[in-house]
Parts: C-alpha cells; structure tokens; sequence
C-alpha cells in the first residue's frame, strides 16, 4: 500500500473513528448511568433530565425524599425535634444532594447544610412554597429548590420541614458520568492516534532501518548483503533503488577487482613476451657489432631477425593499444559492403605468402555464389582472420603445418572456417579460450608467449558485427575456429 494512501486512511480514520467510539462509549456511560439514577432515587429519568441538570430533575428527586418525610410526620411528628434522627435523617439527604431545615414555631431548630444565608427566604407556611409537589425555587447566587411539609408537633406548636436542595451543581452521579465521558474521549482520541500514528511509524521505521543498516555496510565496504523490501510503497521503491544500487557497486567492485587483475596480469605478459624479443635483439645487434656475421648470408640472417623481432614488437604493443579500444567500447569501425568471394580472396593472398615464408601449406576453399555481400569492417575482420591464424602457429607442433580457410552458405549467414592441423586444445580448456588473458599453454616459453588477450578480441570484434564465434578441437589432431556473419539483404519496397 502507498505511503499517501496510508496517511489518507489514517487521517480520515482518526477523525471519524474517535467520532463513532466516542458516541457509542456515551451512550452506554449515560445508560449506564439513568440506571444508576433510577436505582439510587427511585425516579426513572432521561438524557433531558439529567443534561444538562434541570430542575425538572430536582424537583422529581425530592418528590420521593417528601413522600418520606410526610410519612415520618405521620407516624411521629416529635421526632423532628429529637437531634439523634434529625442528624440521621440529614445525613441521608446529604448523600441525595440534599439537605435538612426544620423550623419549629419562628425558630430555626436544625439545619444539616448551614444555609443561613436562605432564612429569611424560606416561606412562612408549606402552602406558600407552592406545596408539595411543586416547591419554591431561590434564583440568582443561591440557586436552591425548596420544598415544605407543615408540622404540628405534640404540645401543638407548629413549624415546617424543608428540604433544600443545591441545583447549581450536578448529582454524583452526573460528575462520575460527566467524568467517564471525560475519561473516554481522551482514552479514545489517545488510543486511535496512537494506533494510526504506530502504523505510519512502523511502515515508515521498518524500511529506514533496513536502508540505516544498508547504508552503514555499504560505508564499511560490505557488499555482501541483500535489502528486502516487502512493502510495495515509496520507501519500498526507495529499497528496490538502494538494492539495485548494491548490486550495480558490487559489480563495479568485483569488476575493479577483475581489472587489476587483468591490467596486471597483462603488463605482466607484455613486459615478458616484450623482452624476449628486445634481448634477442640486443643479441643480433651485438653480433653484429663485435663482427660475428662476417659474411654477406650472415649480415642478411640477423638483419632479418631483428626485422622479424620488431615486428613481434609492433604485434604486440598494437594488441595492447586495442586492447585498451576494447574496454572503453572505442574500437573504430568503418562498416561497408564487402563482396565475400573478393574480400577473403584478397585477404588469403597476403596470408598465403607469409604462410609459404613459414614452410606451412595452406587451403582456400570458397563454397559461397560471387553475389553474397556482407557488412563489415574490412580491417577489423582481417584482424580476425590474422589473430587465429597467429594463433595456430604459435602452438604447432608438427613439422609440417597445415591451415585451411573454408568460406561456406549457410542460409542468412556465411560460415568462415579455419582449420589447422595442430596439438589441439583439451576439452576442459575449450570454454574459456576467448576468455582475457586465458592460456591453455601456462609454461610462457619464449616459443610461445603472446599477450593472451588475441581471441578475446577476436569474439569482440565478431560480436560487435552481429555475429557469433566457436570452436572444436581434438589434441594431436588440431583445431577449427568458426565464426558467421549476417548476409546482407535489399530490401524491396512493393
């Protein structure tokens, strides 16, 4: 789930959820409550009577302790005078909201809620309070319900009984649900709110925390690690990102590392296979120089080796420059077309006199039509042919070598195969012979050196053409390096 999708549920959830649990909670307080109510004072009551507090309320709660003490009036009325059940008789008032005044002839005889301040308020007859079901009401800062019951005591002196009841303040019960519903708006406002907020944490915290411990291995140079992301939101892409970010610095990493290796791997290659040529050079020039060859055949012989020795230089300093071309994908191609049967004509030509030089008999065979064209680079697809050519003569090991160049048709493609006849290449090194720097031959005899880097240009340069590069082998027999290139087709608009 995304993380705005997650911000909107929560923000609508904690205003409308609070809401509803919220009405729900007061509507059990409140029944709660009216029950309550209706079993300490004997009065049913409804959300109108009790809220806010109405006198209406008062008036219904003092009927019932009325009803009471026109009993007791019945029964006894000298027990209005007697302090041990007037004190008893207030103290249960108080426990209503309530409180006693008895008032004997003009004098006040009790008062359970020292209310001086109403003395003189107090009517002077039960009648005059509007009787009993109805009661007197003192306004303004006394806010006070009285009701009155006439008394004639024993020896015929008469009074009034009042009960005085505040209703500028609420019942207890009232201020314990008044403090309930209090207690639960915030209980829910606080619980919904955390809840939400701890969702949105969590789903936020969970992924900071992988990227906080991704971070610290990747400044530690730990590579090796993998960033799960189970979320499907923003910071879930953030994770996906960081993770393909890993993998893309373990790859430069282990690359790094692959190419210092190469790099000195390959400057350990140049510097051998060049000082085997530069010290035979030397040798020849010293010859030359202290007058061994003292006969024309002789000056001729070194003077040609030291040719051939700087070639080999040249050979070599001009892979390493390519070699350079091939990591930086700057290798310069022309591509045009090229007629197969005239191209590789011209090309075997060169190659068949430099073979006859080396005492190695050579085949051309061409089973391609005089129509066939490719694209390619000239210059480059000769590298390749020079590059395989070179390197069966540096693993001859018969006498007499053979090389043999096949040009066939094979569909939308033209096959080219060379095939020499020498030691071969075993089975488990056949995979990797167009690996960099991979030798099937680790001796590194002066006979046999080279750069080590020849067929890895090769399968680049072959690729690069759209083509594909392979070879099959059998030691003691010899080996056939194939490659195919893509015809070229007019397309014809009808």
């Amino acid at each position: 789930m995304k993380l705005k999708t997650r911000l909107w549920i929560s923000f609508g959830c904690i205003i409308l959820l609070p809401i509803l649990l919220i009405c729900a909670s007061a509507k059990l307080l409140i029944q709660y409550q009216l029950s309550v109510i209706d079993r300490t004072y004997n009065v049913e009551s409804s959300v109108e009577d009790i809220f806010p507090n109405t006198t209406k309320l008062f008036n219904r709660l003092m009927a019932q302790m009325q009803e009471t003490i026109r009993r007791d009036i019945e029964l006894n009325p000298d027990n209005f005078k007697e302090d041990t059940y007037l004190n008893q008789l207030g103290e249960t008032l108080q426990t209503k909201g309530s409180y006693l005044i008895v008032r004997k002839g003009d004098e006040i005889i009790f008062d359970s809620g020292d209310l001086e301040n109403i003395y003189q308020y107090l009517p002077e007859d039960a009648e005059d309070s509007q009787g009993y079901s109805n009661g007197t009401y003192l306004g303004g800062d006394r806010s006070k319900l009285v009701k009155g019951q006439n008394i004639e005591f024993s020896d015929g002196t008469k009074g009034t009984v009042f009960i005085v009841m505040e209703v500028d303040t609420w019942i207890p019960e009232l201020k314990v649900m008044i403090a309930e519903l209090v207690i639960t708006v915030v209980a829910v406002l606080v619980v919904t709110a955390g809840v939400f907020i701890y969702w949105i944490y969590r789903s936020i915290l969970k992924p900071m925390n992988v990227l906080k411990d991704a971070a610290k291995n990747i400044k530690e140079g730990n590579l090796d690690f993998k960033i799960e992301a189970n979320e499907k939101d923003e910071l879930g892409t953030v994770c996906v990102s960081f993770e393909e970010m890993r993998v893309r610095l373990k790859e430069s990493a282990e690359e790094k590392v692959e190419f210092d290796k190469e790099s000195k791997e390959l400057i350990s290659n140049i510097s051998h296979d060049l000082k085997t040529p530069i010290t035979a050079i030397k040798g020849y020039v010293e010859g030359i120089i202290d007058g061994v060859a003292d006969t024309p055949e002789k000056m001729d012989r070194y003077i040609r080796t030291i040719y051939n020795k700087a070639n080999d230089m040249d050979r070599l300093i001009n892979e390493l420059t390519f070699y350079s071309k091939i990591d930086t994908n700057r290798i310069p191609y022309t591509f045009s077309k090229i007629n197969v049967k005239d191209y590789f004509t011209d090309c075997v030509e060169e190659v068949e006199l430099d073979l006859e030089s080396r005492n190695i008999e050579f085949g051309f065979y061409n089973y391609c039509d005089e129509s066939i064209v490719i694209i390619a680079d000239a210059e480059q697809l000769k590298r390749v042919i020079n590059n395989i050519i070179g390197n069966s003569i540096k693993y001859f090991d018969k006498p007499k070598g053979k090389i043999n160049i096949r040009i066939k048709d094979v569909g939308d493609f033209i096959q080219v195969e060379i095939e020499d006849n020498g030691k071969g290449i075993a089975q488990k090194d056949l995979p990797y012979i167009f690996d960099r720097f991979y030798r099937t031959d680790s001796s590194r005899n002066s006979s046999k050196g080279g750069s080590g880097i020849g067929l890895a240009i090769v399968k680049k340069i072959i690729e690069d053409h759209g083509g594909r590069i392979w070879a099959t082998s059998k030691e003691g027999t010899g080996t056939i390096m194939y490659f195919v290139l893509r015809k070229y087709q007019e397309v014809v608009n009808e």
